[in-house]
């Protein structure tokens, strides 16, 4: 046995390194070692779930987890709830005909695509988010409602606006509503956050948006005098206010860990219509035409994080995003982490339909403006890319430019601090030993009841003889494991290794260290 492991140790030394570490490139940027590297993943409006069969399916979405996690992205913002229907097994909602074709029929066999791509996520340290559309009951008015859909019990409850079915926000009746929903996913699924967009009250369009009964009969009671024009707006931002104060409560009173989310529209409130807190932009706004007071929520703890979505150019006419960044920055309290919205169609040099394609490694330049203007901001703490399939599909080569410039190293999640900030103890009795399969890494951590100080994952770093123990970022980082133990087969570099152990709990809080060295004798 001695003569073998001699003989495997030969092999392994002559083997060049794997590069576990992601490879340096000329315009190389910083890398930062907290950082949210976040994308959308959109089911409204996309056929590609209803043309596969259920095992298809999941070998597409192993793909795509697999790639965004190559790639350096830590986070993937699924859309569960595109229009009162679900991609997950719901007692309150019709199956999606977004992932079946029909509405209300489920996958045969039946599956739940919710459950497997969360398993898929913590597989590679990836966090999901399960993105939830609040009032929005039919996305099309071509639409067909499945006969278990809420519309036929509760058709009291919807307003018509453009062709589209809403959920009145409003009514306490379909607040309620909501709280299940969400209730619901976060109780039965291990989810790491609930988000919602900008999808509110609707955008405006012609006509008005009728609740006006459910004005007259609440307004009073919330102090509101149903005679004074101004009255109505002030409601609708109440009505909305209480329900994501009540979903703040919901989520933290089952698993306070778990986050809740708002991507709302770029733009709050025009300086024009708020000459203190607005921007100097001129476009549609949260706070008047989408009756969300974002900052209000976030000011009150009612949120744990904002995605601002914009997505408009640098230099734009009516909402630059320079202007738009350092806005958001300059305005969002340090307590709610701020990361930006980044739409990858409106960051290219060239036009997206010119020829020859655009090609983001070599054209990069807005891109990375964007990015590098996103990161000068002192309160910003991430990127989130609109949207994720043309990541995976590293259009115009954004997968290979990410990769291989700001992504080039992996990233850990933002620490909540506001929700916990008390990291979990250090792990224990970290051993190395020589095997047949490599350097064999053990450890053990200490059994805690509290989920807050539970480890969810390890992180295993490692350093070369001569090179200094540093874990203040991540170029050393060579695996993160749910298991507690590793095997490191890339040891031709040196014969002597470091190895630095710790765990990191459910809202992102790294332990102190545990080290171990070993020295690999060769006769």
């Amino acid at each position: 046995m001695k003569h073998i492991l001699l003989f495997i140790l030969a092999l392994l030394l002559m083997t060049p390194a794997e590069g576990r570490l992601r490879k340096t490139t000329a315009d190389a940027v910083p890398v930062q070692k907290q950082e949210f590297r976040g994308t959308w993943l959109q089911t409204a409006f996309q056929d590609r779930y209803q043309r596969l069969k259920p095992e298809a399916c999941r070998q597409y979405l192993t793909k795509v987890v697999e790639d965004l996690a190559a790639a350096g992205f830590n986070a993937i913002i699924f859309q569960v709830r595109p229009e009162g229907d679900a991609f997950y097994k719901s007692s309150y909602e019709p199956w999606s005909r977004f992932l079946t074709g029909t509405q209300g029929v489920a996958p045969q066999p039946e599956w739940d695509p919710m459950a497997y791509l969360i398993s898929l996520c913590h597989q590679h340290q990836m966090e999901f988010h399960a993105w939830i559309n609040p009032y929005r009951m039919t996305a099309s008015k071509w639409t067909r409602l499945a006969p278990n859909h809420l519309y036929d019990r509760h058709p009291e409850w919807f307003v018509k606006y453009d062709d589209k079915l809403y959920l009145n926000p409003a009514l306490p009746e379909c607040r309620s509503y909501v709280r299940d929903i969400v209730k619901d996913i976060v109780s039965r699924y291990d989810v790491d956050a609930i988000h919602m967009d900008d999808y509110f009250y609707p955008y405006p369009v012609n006509g008005a948006f009728n609740d006006r009964a459910a004005f007259e009969a609440y307004a009073p009671m919330m102090n509101f005098d149903i005679n004074d024009p101004a009255s109505l707006p002030k409601f609708r931002r109440r009505s909305v206010d209480i329900l994501i104060k009540s979903l703040q409560e919901d989520i933290k009173s089952l698993k306070p860990w778990v986050r809740f989310g708002i991507s709302p529209f770029g733009i709050y409130r025009n300086a024009s219509a708020d000459y203190r807190n607005g921007s100097q932009t001129s476009g549609t706004q949260c706070y008047e035409d989408l009756y969300a007071d974002v900052l209000f929520w976030a000011q009150n703890g009612w949120v744990d994080y904002l995605i601002p979505q914009l997505y408009w150019e640098i230099g734009h006419p009516q909402a630059d995003y320079s202007t738009l960044v350092k806005w958001w920055s300059d305005n969002v309290p340090a307590t709610c982490h701020l990361y930006i919205g980044q739409s990858i169609e409106r960051s290219l040099d060239d036009p997206k339909d010119s020829k020859p394609t655009p090609d983001l490694r070599k054209n990069h330049g807005i891109m990375a403006r964007k990015l590098a203007q996103a990161a000068a901001c002192r309160n910003v703490k991430g990127n989130c890319f609109w949207y994720g399939y043309q990541v995976d599909e590293n259009t115009w080569h954004v997968r290979d430019f990410l990769q291989d410039t700001y992504y080039r190293e992996p990233a850990f999640m933002p620490a909540f601090t506001r929700i916990d900030s008390q990291a979990p103890e250090k792990v224990q009795k970290l051993n190395v030993a020589m095997t047949l399969q490599g350097l064999h890494l053990t450890w053990r951590f200490l059994a805690t009841d509290d989920p807050m100080q539970k480890p969810r994952y390890f992180c295993i770093y490692k350093f070369v003889k001569g090179e200094r123990v540093d874990i203040s970022d991540c170029s050393h980082l060579i695996a993160r494991t749910r298991q507690t133990e590793f095997f490191d087969t890339d040891i031709a570099r040196s014969t002597k290794f470091t190895y630095v152990v710790t765990a990191v709990d459910a809202v992102g809080n790294e332990s102190g260290t545990a080290k171990k060295s070993f020295k690999v004798k060769v006769r």
